[in-house]
Formats: structure tokens, sequence, C-alpha cells
């Protein structure tokens, strides 16, 4: 088992402003665009890959290798997002053979997804507390009239 802190990538590095040449790792796999969506997926988890692996290239964090670990967070997520559907439907307590109150095991399922959702987030930087992290660069200039007064321009 190994120790310490999870290697960072360097494409997250590079976001947050900390590359460093010394600290680089020369083997790092570099990938070669974006991935496809697998046909196994739910449409709700090809319908959140399409939404986010656009961001994900756009930002740098998302090449072909990922394919496996992006596919694990839209199933998650689509998993996560029908047992909430379930419980709006049928509630959180149900009725037991015997009459007695229970718990719908769509809470457990929803707890589950939404974990492995949230430990999914985290490692492509959609987490608030990952995202505060990561400093991207804006892809556009900004367009601002007070720019100038910032450069120490007169």
């Amino acid at each position: 088992m190994k120790r310490g802190a999870k290697p960072v990538p360097t494409s997250i590095k590079a976001l947050r402003g900390t590359l460093r040449a010394d600290r680089m790792n020369p083997r790092e796999p570099v990938g070669d665009g974006r991935p496809t969506c697998p046909p196994e997926l739910s449409s709700a988890a090809r319908k959140e890959w399409r939404r986010i692996s656009k961001h994900l290239t756009a930002m740098g964090l998302l090449t072909t290798v990922d394919r496996a670990a992006l596919a694990l967070y839209c199933d998650a997520y689509g998993r996560w997002l029908e047992a909430i559907a379930a419980l709006q439907e049928y509630g959180v307590v149900l009725k037991s053979p015997n009459g007695y109150p229970v718990q719908s095991p769509y809470v457990g399922i929803a707890n589950k997804a939404g974990e492995q959702v949230r430990l999914l987030l985290a490692e492509f930087g959609m987490s608030p507390a990952s995202r505060t992290r990561v400093q991207a660069q804006a892809t556009q200039p900004i367009d601002d009239p007070f720019a100038r007064f910032d450069r120490g321009a007169s």
C-alpha cells in the first residue's frame, strides 16, 4: 500500500498554478483527445456524459484514457437520478408484507450512488472543494474597461 497523498495530474497542477518543472512526472501518460461515450450507459448517464465531457475537454482535464473514470461517474450519477425519482414517487418509507414501515431500498441506492458521484467528482476537480484548488484561465479575453488602471497605464 502506498502512503501519502495521491499524485496530482499535470493538467490539474497547471490549472491550479502550482506546476513546477522539478516536480513533473516525465513519464506521465498524455491522452489524445475526447473519449467516446460507452453505449452501455443509461440515457440519463449518456446525457450527463455529453454535458460534462465538453467542459472537461475544454479545460484540458479529459482525454481518451479517462473514459472508464468518466463512465463510472456518469453511471453513478444516472443511478442516483433514478433512485431520487423513485423516492419521489414511492416515498422514503414503505410498508413491509407484514404491514410494518421499512426504509425504501431506494434510500440506500441513492446514498451509495451519491457517495460514488462525490468521490469521482473530486477526481476531475468538479466538486466545490476540489475546484477551489484549480485556477482556470478564461478562454475568451474579458472586456474590462478598467483593465488599463490595473496595469498602471494612464
